[in-house]
């Protein structure tokens, strides 16, 4: 089954999509993506795929999240939350376990809701914070994008905390997360923003303000970003 699923994601690979893939996902030295590796296949077509395979068991997915290629990976993680509402527990822990297989913006951010929110909702989040003060760039990612579960059923403490943490954060694709986060929140509930906002706007790094604001009517969007 793994050696089929490789071959049909190779089947559809692009050298052209490859090569614009790799430089919008920073994969030269020293950038955020370092080494990882595209054959170029567009997301709706691995979705296809991940769904002829969503019987695979775990062993082979742990294959897949080990791939130096990126289409492989993130087949696999598509897999994962195809099998989640039928084996939370294992696929949740199993997730976490991966998390160095999880190591591009669009792996976390197409994933991490679906399974570490969903499954955190209603139980201790510990692991949240956790994971929001690790030197992984990665896993301080799933921490802020896991929360979007909560956000989306209208609790907005965990993600508004976690932020907070998060103002201090060197990585721009951090900033960037966060922003996004509270954005959602803004879309929800203007006012849990604003306050937010005019407790931290001074430290916010500004893209991290940027994204949050971009809902907002052009003269308030001036306004926070002229204090």
């Amino acid at each position: 089954m793994l050696n089929s699923l490789k071959k049909d994601l190779q089947g559809l690979a692009n050298p052209e999509q490859a090569e614009i893939l790799q430089s919008f996902f920073k994969t030269k030295k020293g950038e955020y993506g370092e080494g990882d590796v595209f054959i170029g296949v567009k997301v709706p077509d691995t979705r296809e795929i991940a769904k002829k395979y969503s019987g695979m068991n775990l062993i082979k997915i742990q294959e897949l999240l080990n791939s130096k290629i990126h289409e492989e990976r993130l087949c696999g993680l598509l897999i994962l939350v195809d099998k989640y509402p039928k084996d939370k527990d294992n696929v949740f822990n199993f997730y976490l376990k991966n998390s160095k297989g999880i190591n591009n913006w669009d792996l976390v951010d197409l994933t991490a809701h679906k399974i570490v929110g969903d499954f955190l909702f209603d139980k201790n989040k510990n692991i949240l914070y956790e994971l929001s003060r690790s030197d992984n760039l990665w896993e301080r990612r799933i921490a802020i994008i896991s929360t979007f579960d909560f956000i989306k059923k209208g609790e907005f403490e965990d993600s508004l905390a976690i932020a907070e943490l998060l103002l201090k954060d060197e990585q721009d694709l951090i900033h960037k997360a966060v922003g996004w986060m509270l954005r959602e929140i803004g879309k929800r509930d203007i006012e849990v923003l604003r306050g937010f906002l005019r407790e931290h706007y001074k430290v916010m790094p500004r893209t991290m303000l940027r994204y949050s604001i971009e809902k907002m009517d052009e003269a308030e969007r001036k306004g926070w970003l002229k204090r």
